[in-house]
């Protein structure tokens, strides 16, 4: 068995592993630790969850303090770049963590706050800095910082980038790097655009890969509930009921839905808040670390606004919403189940999501066993009987891997506006909401006569969902 004490770093980085209670690194550590430690780029298909950050972090760390040397003023010795400020946060964190008894200087840079205290951060120089792409690009277009002099660049959750519209942004960084420098890419996937990416920017790198594309975590114990849309916000309030439910997270699809599921859970007496991308800096942090802390049971948010969520002992996620990329629901399964612990993923199917849930099941390579125990099941969504459109706001913008989505035109800075959905797509969402669809059955699921099977009690259904957890569809 590997230890981290026997991958050479300096004393300083394994005191502080030690410290945190670390003694055996993961199958990426194990892997990606020594090359950068050469001096060797590096491309790197990680999950989330599997413990990258410390992969490249503490290798960087170490050559940084190897080669002291003080940072010329308004410059970085090494650039990270992620995708959120959540993210940038959480990375900029474990390098002071790890990091804590070496005299380097972290700064993160981000937007949605103000950048003077960034660029006073960035006056003097620093070791190691964690940007988003757009304030980056602000900073260096002021001139407050430059950089000349960069030794190591780590571009992460690069498909990320893609997905959100960043990749021009990237590029434009990228044009502005020294020819030399050790340079990291990390993706959880590796579409076409990423690829190419990857061959502009990195020399002979060394390639790891320690699971392979969308397979999901094997210690998430994962079950789909068939549902009217309408009945969702019964369904979670009814399931967590459970105590054995410690700490949730809930996704859905747009910003407005999070809201709307979180004020619900709230009225229902459930200790809840939403994160997403209207929510203030200042708020989405006070949020995180409730819900760190215990203070909140559930967490509401969106796949953009979670990419920095990195807390060990969430016991459930919830699929409120089916994404409608299969590898945005292995990113969202993957919150859970972390530091050697068991999860438990529950996505929610309506009849406009079985789509989805056939995408996500090729894609993991994985039948998602069905779990019908609860008064709200929907046996005709269930069989195929019931069906409906994708819901109005993604017809028609099934995920291209090598393009953009189809109905999309890009927009100015890189990223994609998206088209309201047709008038009569609205019409349909309408008919969806008040129950009356053309085409489709009117059934409606008997919660009365399930509950009087015994099928639904509060404490009942984490019971069931274990006996069944091999039961196929």
């Amino acid at each position: 068995m590997t230890l981290f004490a026997d991958l050479r770093l300096a004393e300083p980085l394994t005191r502080a592993l030690a410290a945190d209670g670390y003694e055996t690194p993961t199958p990426i550590q194990q892997q990606a630790i020594p090359p950068l430690l050469e001096g060797r780029d590096l491309l790197g298909i990680a999950q989330t969850g599997t413990g990258k950050t410390a992969a490249f972090a503490l290798p960087i760390l170490h050559r940084l303090a190897a080669a002291a040397r003080r940072p010329d003023r308004r410059t970085c010795r090494a650039l990270v770049l992620a995708p959120t400020r959540e993210l940038a946060l959480q990375i900029a964190e474990s390098f002071s963590r790890y990091g804590r008894f070496l005299a380097l200087r972290t700064a993160c840079v981000f937007g949605g706050v103000s950048e003077r205290p960034q660029i006073q951060a960035l006056l003097p120089g620093v070791d190691v800095l964690v940007a988003t792409p757009g304030r980056l690009l602000d900073l260096m277009g002021q001139r407050a910082l430059s950089l000349e002099g960069l030794e190591t660049f780590v571009l992460d959750e690069a498909d990320r980038m893609l997905d959100m519209g960043f990749i021009h942004d990237v590029r434009r960084i990228v044009r502005q790097l020294p020819a030399e420098r050790q340079t990291a890419l990390l993706s959880a996937t590796m579409p076409a655009d990423i690829a190419s990416l990857a061959r502009d920017l990195l020399r002979q790198p060394v390639r790891v890969e320690v699971t392979p594309p969308a397979t999901t975590v094997e210690r998430i114990r994962q079950q789909v509930l068939f549902v009217e849309a309408s009945k969702k916000r019964e369904l979670l309030i009814h399931l967590l009921q459970d105590a054995a439910i410690r700490r949730a997270l809930v996704f859905t699809r747009t910003k407005s839905n999070a809201n709307r599921v979180s004020e619900g859970l709230e009225k229902a007496g459930i200790a809840t808040s939403a994160i997403h991308g209207n929510k203030s800096q200042g708020a989405r942090q006070k949020a995180l670390a409730q819900f760190r802390d215990g203070r909140l049971r559930v967490l509401v948010a969106t796949d953009i606004a979670a990419r920095g969520i990195d807390i060990d002992d969430v016991t459930h996620v919830f699929n409120f919403d089916l994404p409608n990329e299969p590898e945005s629901y292995v990113h969202r399964i993957g919150r859970t189940a972390r530091a050697g612990a068991d999860g438990i993923a529950i996505a929610f199917c309506d009849a406009g999501e079985t789509g989805y849930l056939r995408d996500i099941e090729r894609t993991t390579r994985q039948k998602v066993p069905v779990f019908a125990a609860h008064p709200f099941h929907h046996a005709g969504i269930a069989d195929g009987s019931v069906t409906a459109p994708p819901p109005a706001s993604l017809q028609g913008r099934r995920m291209q891997r090598n393009g953009p989505r189809q109905g999309a035109r890009n927009h100015p800075g890189g990223g994609q506006h998206r088209a309201g959905p047709p008038r009569q797509e609205k019409q349909h969402r309408r008919d969806q909401h008040n129950g009356h669809g053309k085409g489709r059955h009117a059934a409606k699921p008997d919660a009365a006569r399930a509950r009087q099977a015994g099928q639904g009690g509060p404490g009942s259904w984490m019971r069931s969902l274990n006996e069944r957890q091999n039961d196929g569809r």
